[in-house]
């Protein structure tokens, strides 16, 4: 009898195959929820060796990732996928298939060019841009090695460019596997790093590499060659034709450099407010940079589970519909997915505020009262963000980017007015969290309400009010029951580690979430009419 034998492309044609929107979403949001384990895991084992022996040098590895990070989100990252994804969308939608891997040729060799120039160029300037605009406040030697570390990070956005584009073309044709994968893959670098490199690099027996923070950096790197790795990977089966050339004619690739540089000013934007927010945190006491950046790291874990994951599964759906000109199913599938993400954030939002100490114990061990602050004043930005990211989505299905940017522009303008005042009023890190719940807050409410006129208020229609008061009542029940059950099972000084801590957390979650569900099931929120039948068939056919 003959073994069956491993076929690689097999295997690849397999994961490829294309996902309808609920599959999507939950792949989307199992991966999400795989990479923030590992980034807890990450964390974790980065704050056990720095974050009490050595603050200001886990500071400086903050305050390293800000420029590199800045640039390829002003060139790249969302802003090529919701520019990109539209325009090739129409080109396949009319059998137009040269035209659409013209444009993913010529949209890959100019991203990748310019940000291996701007790799270089941040390689060069990487004194200057930390000693006067992103860490002024560090002292000398935690300055020299930030310095050395962005140096080392900088080689990452011409990587993430090329592993951005190749995820965008296979997130336009539904394919998700490979594109979700990603994520995680980058975090198992680092972890490397953490684990691997900062004991140093032994070859044959010559010490090549000292070891140290520095390593950490070493495996931000591996984690973004992981990404292109990943990436190409998923390319097997989509008949991706590329070619080493710029088709400047080509008129996708012109319509998608118009629509660039909007949203990719309303990226850039939207970074500075973190660059000057890690500004204003190195002004602080040492390890304040470090700790506004773990508290923005956890708020960004269930929005990226919740609304990344969410609006990036509907968004191809969102652009057919608008490139069929059928507004009227495009309004119902937005208020399907804006309704889907209200009703997952807003209790999530809520627990975390009142679980917040539990889930820093999780990045720290013993906790940290200064993080657990700083997350319990970003839990409005946890609910918003989440929107947020519909809520632009919608409109750059319709190829709009203008809305956007000149909302963006007022929001974070406002962010960084109320940073400066908490700052100088002296709320620490914390003050700084409260200034980007108000900005996401303004924000997201804006971006709903002019796209509800644009639409002829015809977006935002009654059911779905009803729908959102209903969720914000059953939400209040989830918060009184996590409150109680923190009382209950308060945090102890002995809980030291990851097992003391988990069981309290869980158990505090699971009550509050049944609640949630049950005051949902006699409030009649369709969403838990769907969990409850989906449970019914999964019973009953255990059963039978």
């Amino acid at each position: 009898m003959k073994r069956p034998r491993f076929h690689f492309k097999s295997v690849v044609a397999l994961a490829n195959a294309k996902l309808p929107i609920k599959s999507a979403a939950i792949l989307l949001a199992s991966s999400t929820l795989i990479s923030a384990l590992l980034g807890i895991f990450r964390d974790r084992w980065l704050n056990s060796l720095y974050l009490d022996t050595y603050p200001a040098g886990i500071d400086a590895y903050t305050a390293a990732f800000t420029i590199p990070d800045f640039m390829f989100f002003i060139l790249v990252s969302g802003a090529l996928a919701v520019t990109f994804i539209p325009v090739f969308n129409q080109r396949l939608a009319t059998g137009n298939k040269k035209s659409a891997w013209e444009l993913s040729s010529s949209i890959l060799n100019v991203m990748a060019l310019f940000c291996l120039v701007g790799s270089i160029l941040i390689m060069i300037f990487a004194d200057p841009l930390i000693r006067f605009i992103v860490a002024p406040g560090l002292d000398e030697a935690p300055m020299a090695l930030a310095i050395n570390m962005m140096r080392v990070i900088a080689i990452n956005p011409f990587l993430f460019s090329i592993a951005t584009v190749l995820a965008s073309i296979q997130q336009a044709v539904g394919r998700f596997v490979f594109f979700a994968l990603a994520p995680a893959l980058y975090n198992v670098g680092i972890l490397i790093g953490i684990l691997v490199f900062t004991g140093g690099i032994n070859i044959f027996g010559l010490q090549i590499f000292e070891g140290g923070i520095m390593g950490v950096a070493l495996g931000v790197v591996l984690g973004a060659v992981f990404q292109v790795i990943t990436s190409l990977i998923g390319l097997f089966g989509l008949g991706f034709d590329y070619e080493f050339k710029i088709y400047w004619k080509n008129l996708g690739f012109r319509a998608v450099l118009k629509l660039l540089p909007a949203r990719s000013l309303d990226q850039g934007i939207d970074y500075v407010n973190s660059i000057v927010n890690t500004n204003l945190a190195s002004r602080m006491a040492s390890g304040a940079v470090r700790s506004y950046q773990q508290g923005l790291s956890l708020h960004s874990m269930p929005v990226n589970l919740v609304g990344v994951a969410i609006s990036t599964a509907f968004f191809p759906k969102l652009t057919e519909e608008v490139g069929q000109g059928k507004e009227e199913d495009f309004r119902q599938t937005f208020r399907t997915a804006l309704r889907t993400i209200v009703w997952m954030a807003m209790p999530i939002a809520v627990i975390t505020f009142f679980a917040r100490g539990y889930i820093v114990n999780f990045i720290k061990n013993g906790g940290d009262p200064l993080i657990a602050a700083v997350l319990g004043a970003l839990v409005v930005s946890i609910f918003c963000r989440s929107v947020f990211h519909l809520a632009t989505r919608g409109f750059y299905a319709h190829q709009n980017t203008k809305i956007p940017l000149i909302i963006s522009i007022i929001a974070i303008g406002l962010n960084i007015g109320f940073a400066v005042f908490f700052t100088i009023s002296g709320f620490g890190p914390e003050g700084l969290a409260y200034a980007q719940s108000i900005g996401a807050a303004i924000e997201v409410t804006i971006l709903l309400i002019v796209q509800h006129i644009q639409m002829r208020g015809k977006l935002l229609n009654r059911e779905f009010w009803r729908s959102f008061s209903k969720t914000i009542f059953a939400s209040g029940i989830a918060g009184a029951i996590a409150y109680s059950m923190t009382k209950f099972f308060p945090l102890l000084a002995t809980d030291n580690s990851f097992f003391d801590t988990f069981p309290k957390f869980m158990l505090i979650v699971c009550t509050s979430i049944l609640s949630y569900l049950i005051a949902g099931y006699f409030l009649g929120l369709d969403e838990v009419k769907v969990v409850t039948s989906k449970l019914k068939k999964i019973i009953f056919r255990n059963v039978a």
